[in-house]
């Protein structure tokens, strides 16, 4: 659902008077449903897509080494590998100096996903985007890369999702 009026002058939510960050997490929400969406006809979620990226630009990986990398539990790897093997977008096998681990690979029909799956997610994020100048794109990112970083970033994010995880189990 594209924004279809200039916002610069609107009233900002409640929230955002108080709390501005806050608006991050129903930003993240909207964003997260919005690329969910768009990837559904590809029988794909945003999780599997950040895990094929990761296998293509780093070429093969064990998983382990892959968990790091994405910054996730191994339970949640083994479903989302799970779930791409089944579609035949990666493969998985023994390491044969090592049999105790797996290497984690992209296939080619993965490839063809990714470059397919891009255009659909350049659609979202310039939809969502919509109405800002280049400017204000590039000055987004660089707040947007600067909170993270004073957050934490990976490592700030990765204990959060381990705790998520705790309590989910």
């Amino acid at each position: 659902m594209p924004v279809t009026k200039d916002t610069r002058d609107s009233t900002r939510p409640g929230i955002a008077k108080q709390w501005p960050t806050l608006l991050m997490i129903k930003l993240g929400r909207i964003t997260m449903h919005r690329f969910s969406e768009a990837l559904e006809p590809f029988g794909i979620r945003p999780r599997h897509v950040a895990a094929l990226i990761e296998l293509r630009d780093r070429g093969e990986l064990t998983q382990q080494s892959q968990c790091g990398q994405l910054h996730l539990d191994p339970t949640n790897l083994v479903a989302i590998l799970n779930e791409l093997e089944e579609k035949g977008f990666a493969t998985r096998r023994r390491d044969p100096e090592d049999r105790r681990r797996h290497l984690v690979e992209v296939s080619k029909k993965g490839i063809a996903v990714i470059e397919k799956v891009s255009e659909v997610m350049d659609g979202v994020e310039d939809e969502l985007l919509d109405g800002l100048e280049p400017a204000e794109r590039e000055q987004l990112e660089g707040l947007l890369t600067s909170i993270w970083e004073r957050s934490g970033g990976y490592e700030a994010w990765s204990e959060v999702a381990t705790d998520a995880d705790d309590k989910a189990a």
